[in-house]
């Protein structure tokens, strides 16, 4: 499915990324956590063929990077993430932003077929947004954007799903309606990348775990053998207890030996 080997980038005289190596099996659903700055995102742009490292190789859905077509892998990547969001128009009906979904389209500019239409409408109906379909997009909150750009990535039925924090910036309440959408993607042939820097935000869809600290692996395996609260204080500098609860770890922090 993805096989990162031996990743070094360099910008000047800073190492963001420090020989990485991570290999990604299909129906195995991989988070990337680690603190702001870790090299979380690089590793996706990477991922993506947005960025190429100083030395190493990527190898995406059976295509060896610097070896193929990118804009061929990029029609079987889905990507959710800050930057396209902005390139969206807030005044086209949301049935229509997801729709674009289906050809790669940050816009139509000529008529869509009903099927397409129909098509979005019926997913965005699966995620509770049918109601919304015919409001312009920039009326969503930012919660029902971010679902709206879930439904619009699936349009293309994509091999790989990868997620650059689509919780950031929600509430509690929106959060965890995303999070619920994210986790019934267990129904799709779909695997899944998603990265984050918040622990909770781990829900059981996910199988492994990549931790990140300072541009190097800090750990990976499986999400259970990874989320201890050894690993964890040493990626974060603090010292945590770890707590499973229907599959989803949650983190207690503790200063001078008491949890607050």
């Amino acid at each position: 499915m993805i096989s990162l080997q031996h990743l070094t980038l360099r910008r000047e005289e800073s190492l963001i990324l420090d020989d990485v190596s991570l290999d990604i099996r299909d129906g195995e659903n991989w988070v990337i956590l680690g603190r702001n700055g870790s090299g979380k995102t690089t590793l996706l742009e990477m991922m993506t063929g947005y960025l190429f490292p100083s030395s190493g190789s990527v190898e995406v859905l059976g295509y060896k990077y610097g070896q193929c077509d990118l804009r061929e892998v990029r029609k079987e990547i889905g990507y959710i993430g800050p930057s396209l969001m902005e390139k969206l128009s807030l005044s086209d009906p949301v049935w229509e932003v997801v729709a674009t979904g289906a050809y790669a389209y940050l816009r139509f500019y000529q008529t869509i077929p009903q099927e397409v239409q129909d098509q979005a409408i019926a997913m965005l109906e699966d995620m509770n947004l049918g109601a919304l379909a015919y409001h312009p997009f920039g009326t969503l909150s930012q919660g029902e954007r971010k679902k709206a750009m879930l439904a619009r990535c699936l349009m293309a039925e994509p091999k790989l799903l990868i997620m650059d924090e689509p919780c950031a910036g929600l509430d509690l309440y929106e959060r965890e309606k995303m999070l619920a959408e994210i986790d019934k993607l267990g129904r799709r042939n779909i695997s899944v990348v998603y990265v984050t820097h918040h622990v909770e935000e781990i829900v059981p869809l996910f199988t492994h775990v990549a931790l990140i600290r300072d541009g190097k692996l800090a750990g990976s395996g499986q999400k259970e053998e990874v989320l201890t609260k050894e690993m964890l204080m040493a990626a974060y500098d603090i010292p945590v207890e770890v707590e499973w609860e229907d599959g989803r770890p949650w983190i207690k922090i503790r200063s001078g030996g008491t949890t607050i």
